[in-house]
């Protein structure tokens, strides 16, 4: 069986390494997929793991030049208080103690603070045994803080961002004095021995703050490739050392533009890190969420835990205000739950015993006895979660032909480069015309032709940004996928945003998917003078003793009435036609027109009601009390509240839609005229829904289907996108392309909307990144642009793409129902 994983990537600095990348896991045998994300800094790979392991993985990434990890979904993180600590060597004794226990991955223990981090694995070591592993050396222990359960791209995000402002601060600390000196030199002060001052505040900025840049270029070198750090490396290194031979010769100095371009690469990185650390909000987000500790009953005693050590079948005891800790079922009290961090819904729930709850959400009210069902990797948001990552982690199709680019733009601006030099060295005049006629301020005519065209080449090589194309599809995804999360649409992959935006026909399911998989009373019509509530009394009362689905139904309506029910006497269910007993003293019927015509009931005055409730695709049942006919009472199957309009609202965006349902004709229809559906498709047994969907798709062309995610699963995976609905934990999230939390139609239509404006974000940043170089090289070829400012629109151009990116959370996505009121009757 092939096994997923996913690799924490270091030292990318462009999407052509995450390119070399690519190639060198595809190649590799025994690996099915490799999809690496220069935005996440991950690689995602599907592999055999009968012929190649997972650390042979990360020596394949190794050997390409970057650093790699394996991302583990259940290591923790856990922050400890250690109290008796009195030297360093305290310190380092309880660091080899911990790092001795099998789990755990990293311990580190600071003197200074008395804290310990760890990070372990609590499958194989719980939290309160390294507590105790302290306590055995005689420390004192308290937990301060388990912040993250699980992965920790939060905390990468931040070291990132981190790392990149302190490469920054110690390259402005000596860009600037040198770039004043340079002013206050060229305004004609004399400055004594400024040639070397000017190379000793440069080598810092080339040599210190650039390390990361050029040991990434050298890498690339080493295995015959180029990345956007070899162009960076050659705009600022070799004009550093060109700039040294002024020393010995007469020529030129670049010390400070030198500076200047690794310097503005390095603005650019760190506001792209703080760009992209914005844009992966979501899992920040959706991490944050998670309960931190857990109050469970043990022996009948509350007792408080790190919410890791829960098991499924513990008893937890949640108090209003308080997040639940996991998912699981009510056992015990009655309460109103916040929900809306995972269906998106604001208004808050009812549960009570029975119903189930999702970890994470909010308990508002009263008191909850809840029974853990799932802990760990198996709860909900953890699954959440981890379909928002698969969804950054995955490319669409328009990316291929990007990537294809990227893999050649590298070689192709360090021909031009050199092109640039050898035009200018052989035809000068021609050069200098353009540059002289235009005039630009920072055009400098009178400067030897050497240093012209060596400005020139430099320029075309700090200003080209193959950064931006390898941007363009993963800021946008990550923005989206964390926006369709937030709303309860979980998205699988970028392939289903791009084949979404194309759907020309929505299939529905009917049960559970237009209508709400669950009979209810919808008509009562009072014969004989009775009332509602003696009609309710008298019918809840007798099918209270029923277990018939459709009995159910009218006890629910009762119920919800506030009528009190009586118990029954000498009951009896007659099969196939209703039932009968006495109730407060009188003898009731409950059943069909046969029953009724069976105890000598008059029914022809009724039979007209009869027959257009059962032309609505209803089952109509008659009430009889002592004799006489009381009420027709109408069940159905009712149409959910926002099916109609959500239906109204796609068939506005131009589409079709279809309902593929078992029942027959004349029911079929009658549901579809009241949910605004354009064609039915009758009496289709399961394992024909397939079928009708490859006829659908050879009428219309692209088909999503909408359905359970269950019993419609192979219909999901028949057509273009697959669309699961369902509610809550009872969601099938494997089961299709797009998954609906909320078991409500309106989160089609804004799956729809999100992956039109998600495509229509990655199309401008492809747009964006194409303009920019296809402006920017030329005019730096024919010498337009000196390269400092040709650095400084560098790092502008990729920040662009992913504010771009950002900006798609002003979108419009949200489903607003009102306008199309649901007929249900």
């Amino acid at each position: 069986m092939n096994e997923k994983a996913v690799l924490l990537i270091s030292g990318m600095s462009c999407a052509a390494c995450a390119q070399r990348i690519e190639k060198a896991l595809s190649g590799t045998a025994g690996v099915i997929t490799a999809r690496v994300n220069f935005a996440a800094s991950k690689a995602y790979v599907e592999y055999e793991p009968t012929r190649i392991t997972l650390p042979e993985l990360i020596a394949v990434v190794e050997s390409a030049g970057y650093r790699a990890e394996a991302e583990r979904e259940n290591i923790k993180t856990a922050e400890l208080k250690i109290k008796g600590m009195s030297c360093a060597a305290c310190a380092r004794k309880i660091e080899r103690n911990l790092l001795a226990l099998e789990g755990v991955q990293e311990a580190q223990v600071n003197l200074a603070t008395d804290k310990a981090v760890l990070r372990y694995d609590p499958a194989l070591i719980k939290l309160e045994k390294l507590k105790q592993a302290v306590r055995d050396r005689g420390y004192d222990i308290v937990e301060t803080e388990v912040p993250v359960g699980g992965r920790e791209p939060a905390g990468r995000a931040e070291e990132k961002v981190s790392r990149a402002a302190r490469r920054l601060k110690l390259a402005a600390a000596f860009a600037v004095p040198l770039m004043a000196l340079m002013i206050v030199h060229m305004l004609g002060v004399a400055i004594p021995g400024h040639l070397i001052i000017e190379a000793l505040l440069a080598f810092p900025v080339v040599f210190i703050a650039g390390a990361e840049t050029h040991k990434a270029t050298w890498n690339a070198l080493r295995h015959g490739s180029a990345t956007m750090d070899t162009l960076i490396t050659l705009g600022s290194l070799v004009p550093y050392l060109l700039s040294l031979l002024a020393f010995w010769f007469p020529v030129t100095t670049f010390f400070e533009m030198s500076s200047s371009i690794l310097t503005l690469h390095l603005v650019g990185s760190y506001l792209e890190a703080r760009a992209m650390g914005r844009a992966s909000q979501a899992i920040k987000k959706l991490l944050s969420l998670e309960a931190k500790r857990a109050r469970i009953l043990d022996g009948g005693v509350e007792k408080e835990i790190p919410v890791e050590e829960l098991s499924a079948g513990d008893i937890m005891i949640i108090k209003p205000g308080e997040k639940i800790p996991t998912d699981g079922i009510v056992v015990g009290g009655e309460s109103t739950v916040d929900e809306s961090m995972a269906t998106g819904e604001s208004l808050p729930v009812t549960r009570r015993p029975g119903d189930e709850v999702i970890g994470a959400t909010v308990n508002l009210q009263g008191l909850l006895k809840v029974k853990a069902t799932r802990v760990g990797a198996d709860t909900f948001l953890a699954q959440m979660i981890k379909l928002v990552e698969e969804c950054q982690g995955s490319k669409v199709p328009i990316q291929e032909f990007a990537d294809r680019v990227t893999g050649y733009f590298v070689p192709a601006v360090l021909l031009l480069a050199a092109g640039a030099f050898v035009s200018w060295m052989v035809f000068p005049q021609f050069h200098t015309g353009i540059v002289e006629l235009l005039n630009l301020p920072w055009s400098n005519t009178g400067a030897p032709l050497l240093t012209q065209a060596f400005l020139a080449m430099t320029a075309v090589l700090v200003i080209s940004c193959p950064c931006a194309l390898g941007l363009a599809t993963p800021t946008a995804l990550m923005v989206g996928s964390g926006m369709g999360a937030e709303k309860g649409v979980l998205i699988r992959s970028g392939d289903a945003i791009q084949t979404l935006k194309e759907i020309r026909l929505v299939a529905f399911d009917k049960t559970g998917t237009i209508t709400r998989g669950k009979p209810a009373v919808t008509d009562i019509i009072p014969l004989s003078g009775y009332k509602e509530e003696e009609i309710l009394f008298y019918a809840g009362s007798l099918e209270a003793a029923s277990e018939h689905p459709l009995g159910a139904a009218v006890v629910e309506k009762a119920k919800e009435a506030g009528v009190a029910l009586q118990a029954v006497e000498h009951f009896t269910a007659i099969s196939g036609k209703g039932v009968e007993g006495t109730v407060n003293g009188k003898k009731v019927l409950l059943g069909s027109r046969r029953l009724m015509e069976e105890h000598g009931l008059a029914m022809e005055d009724s039979l007209p009601l009869l027959d257009a409730l059962q032309d609505e695709a209803k089952t109509a049942v008659i009430l009889a009390v002592e004799g006489k006919p009381a009420a027709l009472i109408a069940i159905a199957d009712t149409i959910k509240e926002d099916s109609a309009a959500a239906i109204a609202e796609i068939q506005k965006m131009g589409l079709k839609t279809a309902m593929i349902t078992g029942d027959n004709e004349r029911t079929a229809r009658a549901i579809a005229a009241r949910a605004g559906i354009d064609m039915v498709v009758a009496g289709v047994l399961p394992e024909g829904k397939v079928e009708t969907i490859k006829k659908l798709q050879e009428e219309y062309g692209l088909v999503a289907m909408v359905g359970d995610g269950i019993n419609d699963a192979p219909a999901l995976k028949q057509a273009n996108v697959g669309i699961a609905i369902g509610s809550g934990t009872d969601v099938a999230i494997e089961a299709a392309d797009i998954t609906l939390v909320r078991g409500e139609l309106g989160g089609v239509v804004t799956a729809i909307k999100l992956s039109q404006a998600t495509f229509g974000k990655i199309k401008q940043n492809y747009f964006w990144a194409w303009f920019y170089n296809a402006l920017a090289i030329p005019a730096a070829f024919f010498g337009l642009l000196h390269p400092m400012i040709g650095a400084a629109a560098m790092a502008l151009s990729s920040l662009n793409v992913v504010l771009n990116s950002l900006r798609l959370r002003r979108a419009r996505v949200d489903f607003l129902p009102g306008s199309h009121p649901v007929p249900q009757s």
